[in-house]
């Protein structure tokens, strides 16, 4: 049996703090944070807000050298020190593998070849798994070098800290952008992941609209692009038809079909008037945005099938 650690929250039963669990966990109860009861796991999941993962993390490695630690926050995720003290201004706790398994690779493979055999895992940002997963593939017929994404983004995205402008009296009926241009902190994620995919020089400009919906991410990507529709799918279909959490469609994503499911759809089409190539992605932010990505990654590290545990079929209507 696991724990489940909680801080604020401690001592709560499980039900009490998240009543969508009654049914499976009624009589669990959220312990605190024991730094030596967590290291002897086979494996532990961090989800705290960024800069609070590095401490914890080298406390459990020095406890049990051996132990698989996913981070679900973004502390582990950047290269860069530096990119990391620019966007997050804190200070850089290291890199780890990053969790993005489909995330194709200049030199062949894709991601999943290293997160197979990683014991420290840095799960990915939603907003920038929609976006690289959509961009990585099309580098060389796209321009990454002066691409754009809008993000269509749930509420949920945004965290579950009570806010004013989350209200329902402020959010219903309405779409409310945020970190417009070149503010999004998943900007230098994305950039890092297209580099990972061959691109050269990538400059992405990232807006954000919250949307009146709870979960989901439409991420709307457009680059310079010579190609045709028929090649940027066909390129899409050769690197993710194997997939079994992506789904190149044959019409417009619809965040509908894919909200509650670890499923990622993909769509592109150019306009060959102006040499735009515009990417659609759909995906649930709560699910295969990073939670789902989490346990994609633990099954890899521990050699289970990739898929279990996950749920493949949404909740449309």
């Amino acid at each position: 049996m696991g724990d489940l650690a909680a801080h604020s929250q401690a001592g709560f039963p499980l039900a009490q703090a998240m009543p969508h669990f009654a049914g499976v966990a009624k009589e669990r109860t959220l312990s605190g944070i024991d730094v030596e009861r967590l290291a002897s796991h086979d494996a532990v999941v961090l989800a705290l807000p960024h800069g609070a993962s590095g401490q914890i993390a080298q406390a459990l490695v020095q406890k049990n050298p051996d132990l698989v630690i996913v981070d679900a926050g973004a502390d582990f995720r950047l290269s860069s020190a530096l990119d990391w003290q620019r966007w997050y201004g804190c200070e850089h706790a290291g890199t780890w593998t990053y969790g993005l398994p489909e995330l194709p690779r200049a030199e062949g493979g894709s991601q999943r070849d290293r997160l197979s055999v990683a014991t420290r895992i840095a799960g990915p940002g939603c907003n920038a798994s929609a976006v690289a997963l959509g961009l990585a593939p099309l580098v060389g017929l796209v321009g990454t070098s002066q691409s754009a994404a809008t993000l269509v983004v749930g509420t949920s995205g945004a965290g579950k800290s009570s806010r004013p402008d989350l209200t329902f009296s402020r959010m219903s009926g309405g779409a409310h952008p945020y970190s417009v241009g070149n503010a999004h902190r998943h900007i230098p994620e994305i950039v890092q992941s297209l580099r990972i995919a061959g691109a050269e020089e990538p400059h992405l400009s990232v807006s954000a609209v919250l949307a009146p919906m709870t979960r989901g991410i439409l991420a709307v990507c457009t680059a310079p692009s010579q190609a045709s529709t028929d090649d940027l799918l066909g390129r899409l279909r050769e690197v993710y038809d194997d997939e079994p959490l992506i789904h190149v469609t044959d019409a417009y994503p619809d965040t509908h079909d894919v909200v509650g499911s670890a499923m990622m759809h993909v769509h592109a089409v150019v306009d060959p008037d102006n040499g735009l190539a515009t990417v659609l992605v759909a995906l649930d932010n709560l699910v295969k945005g990073t939670a789902g990505a989490v346990i994609q990654c633990l099954n890899l590290a521990f050699g289970l099938p990739e898929t279990m545990g996950l749920p493949l079929v949404g909740l449309n209507p």
